[in-house]
């Protein structure tokens, strides 16, 4: 079993985070999003992964290296071409049964039994929604079974919302499908997209189950990233119990490494601190501080805050970069 994770995008809606590292290293509740996903599949013993990789993609090769001791491959994707061509780009890894999923979305409660069931090609994850008009659709046809993919629909009627989770029995079919793809130049939107790749495995033949997902997050742009925090440290990732702090009022839950300083303050709820980062004098709720940054006299509320930032005496919302420095 493989995962294969497409993730050479330039992360433009998260910037100016993303103008010094990419989007699936951005912490999230003292964790990289990255980190989180691959947590998700920590049981399903995987043999290899494969991360296609683009902006600064020499980020993720370190931080794999530092983090996990796991066979791992990558692949550059140079032109935005779309998500089937990134994973085209992959073919040669695409061999036997393998997971995909995209890097800027999280899930809960999947179901990844019986995927040698007979007769099943794949599983496509959604998750129903109100208004499916931006995201992908499925729809199903009265055997159970998907009939196509459909990329951004006009219309309200289908709520089967993909996810951006997939597992395949044959990869090296999926390359085919995306290699078709772009020789017929089927293209949505001006790329060549996963769905309709996956929509032509279905008209020559194979057979996708839809499967729901119990919780579905987003972190592609920054009030979404929000709320996929404040679900993490719901659920599991509050660590407001282990090391209480003299002087400081914590209001669970929250993450705060170990290496980080916390003075005076009152950290929560839904606050994460990186190492290394200095807090002193601030009062912080739904925020999120990474690792070295400096912050004093502080009134924080949705923030976020890059790497070795230095913020003082600004009583406002704030977004700002690594690197930054803001002074009163």
């Amino acid at each position: 079993m493989k995962l294969v994770i497409p993730m050479a995008g330039l992360g433009t809606r998260m910037r100016p985070h993303t103008w010094s590292r990419p989007k699936p290293l951005i912490p999230v509740a003292g964790k990289s999003m990255l980190g989180h996903i691959l947590e998700r599949f920590r049981d399903v013993g995987m043999q290899e992964y494969v991360f296609i990789v683009g902006w600064l993609g020499e980020q993720i090769r370190d931080y794999m290296a530092e983090t996990y001791d796991i066979p791992a491959q990558y692949v550059e994707q140079d032109e935005m071409l779309g998500q089937a061509h990134a994973i085209w780009l992959a073919r040669e890894h695409l061999k036997g049964p393998l997971f995909l999923m995209f890097v800027d979305t999280l899930f809960d409660g999947a179901d990844f039994t019986h995927l040698d069931a007979e007769g099943l090609d794949g599983i496509i994850f959604t998750k129903e929604e109100d208004d499916p008009r931006r995201f992908g659709v499925v729809e199903v046809g009265a055997d159970g079974w998907a009939t196509r993919l459909i990329e951004k629909p006009e219309s309200v009627e289908n709520k089967q919302v993909l996810i951006g989770l997939y597992y395949f029995r044959d990869g090296a079919w999926l390359a085919r499908a995306c290699e078709e793809l772009m020789e017929r130049r089927i293209q949505t939107k001006g790329e060549y997209y996963l769905a309709d790749a996956v929509t032509l495995m279905i008209e020559q033949g194979a057979r996708f189950e839809v499967r729901d997902v119990a919780v579905w997050k987003d972190t592609g742009k920054p009030e979404t990233t929000f709320d996929t925090h404040r679900y993490l440290l719901e659920h599991g990732c509050d660590n407001s119990y282990d090391a209480p702090r003299p002087g400081v009022t914590i209001i669970p839950p929250v993450y705060i490494h170990p290496q980080a300083v916390v003075e005076t303050s009152v950290i929560g709820p839904y606050v994460s601190i990186g190492a290394g980062a200095e807090v002193r004098d601030t009062i912080a709720r739904d925020a999120i501080i990474d690792e070295a940054a400096q912050v004093e006299a502080l009134l924080l509320d949705h923030a976020l805050i890059g790497r070795w930032t230095q913020l003082a005496g600004q009583f406002q919302a704030i977004n700002v970069g690594d690197n930054s420095t803001l002074n009163a």
